[in-house]
């Protein structure tokens, strides 16, 4: 679970579009498979391997893609999704998309998710390596 799409991913209509993230490769480079070009093949990676893509909030008010500046929340209804299909962990993919959905969703999904580094460009401490250490446990999660 991401916080919201970037201004990138909406242009292109889908999940972690702008092309200095570094979600598809890290998704790649788990699963030991070409980094995706474009929507169809993104969404082939992650179906392929038992991955749903959602965001904690359904609006907000922000600027660009800075989730510092998040304002006026409303979240998703992660609960309905819970329910509707065989979600077995939650991941969020930075602090700002975990404080967010352990305020707004926690409670009403009644399951704990875990906090993974952003594969933000803007979080350079992050090398390509290290996010896919970090990554790991959603694999790990998909062969329990």
């Amino acid at each position: 679970m991401g916080t919201m799409p970037s201004p990138k991913s909406r242009e292109v209509g889908f999940y972690y579009g702008h092309p200095n993230n570094r979600f598809w490769p890290v998704l790649a480079a788990l699963f030991d498979e070409p980094v995706p070009q474009g929507t169809e093949e993104r969404k082939r990676l992650a179906l392929d391997h038992g991955i749903a893509l959602w965001d904690v909030l359904a609006e907000c008010t922000i600027e660009g893609a800075a989730d510092g500046t998040i304002a006026d929340c409303v979240p998703n209804d992660i609960a309905w999704l819970v329910g509707e299909a065989p979600i077995r962990e939650i991941f969020c993919t930075g602090a700002k998309a975990h404080e967010l959905y352990v305020r707004h969703c926690q409670d009403e999904t009644g399951m704990k998710a875990h906090r993974l580094p952003s594969t933000s460009p803007a979080n350079a401490t992050f090398s390509l390596e290290r996010l896919v250490a970090e990554y790991q446990v959603i694999k790990d999660a998909l062969v329990k």
